[in-house]
């Protein structure tokens, strides 16, 4: 059994505008369907538990897509928050072994090559796996707008979603995080702080997270290709 989890109690903040950026539409739809969608379309996923605000006003009330179960619970002020919520309020049959798959809902673009590739890593690493990819660009440090020093690259890679743990031993991170008052940036960070050693899943780069309007426009092209 697999469930997803999609933090979205978020404002967008740095997206800007008054519509949280998981309900932009691109090719047509919320990019919070497309993710959704991405995730329930594998048949080894059986639901997804998708974390609000408690304000709320635009979740359209899906219960369910694509056949399977939509539920929701209110989520917190972070990131770490909502999916630690997301998974407490998952149904009872899905145990600590359970694997959960934690994935931006405004990253409209996951392939199902990819996902299969992150699900069976995950499933043969009790660490967990993460879907990303290593860093090409050259890395510069800056300081007052100017270049201090550039940084080497080597091993170093970006992060996406989805994120497979399961759902006990994330559980248990993310409420040692917040216990201690760490905010966690992903899961994985979590993970690593109680010793694990996750494992990295390279997948594709078009897999973006939209956060800026030239995202939005990028996914526009992607999702309608």
């Amino acid at each position: 059994m697999i469930w997803a989890v999609l933090p979205a109690a978020g404002r967008g903040q740095r997206f800007g505008g008054p519509i949280p950026k998981q309900y932009l539409h691109a090719a047509g739809k919320p990019l919070i369907e497309h993710a959704l969608a991405a995730l329930l379309a594998h048949p080894r996923v059986s639901g997804a538990m998708v974390a609000l605000s408690a304000d709320d006003a635009l979740w359209p009330g899906w219960s369910e897509l694509l056949g399977k179960p939509v539920l929701r619970c209110i989520g917190g002020g972070e990131r770490a928050d909502s999916v630690l919520a997301g998974l407490r309020a998952l149904p009872g049959h899905a145990g600590d072994d359970t694997l959960v798959l934690v994935h931006d809902a405004a990253r409209p673009n996951l392939r199902r090559a990819d996902l299969d590739a992150l699900i069976a890593a995950a499933e043969a690493d009790p660490a967990g796996a993460i879907l990303g990819a290593p860093l090409r660009d050259t890395l510069k440090r800056a300081g007052d707008g100017r270049i201090l020093a550039t940084e080497p690259r080597d091993g170093l890679w970006r992060a996406f979603t989805p994120q497979a743990f399961r759902r006990g031993a994330l559980t248990a991170a993310l409420a040692e995080a917040a216990a201690a008052g760490v905010v966690v940036t992903d899961e994985a960070s979590a993970m690593e702080r109680i010793g694990l050693r996750p494992r990295l899943v390279e997948g594709r780069e078009d897999n973006l997270k939209v956060t800026t309007p030239a995202d939005l426009a990028l996914a526009e092209y992607l999702l309608g290709a």
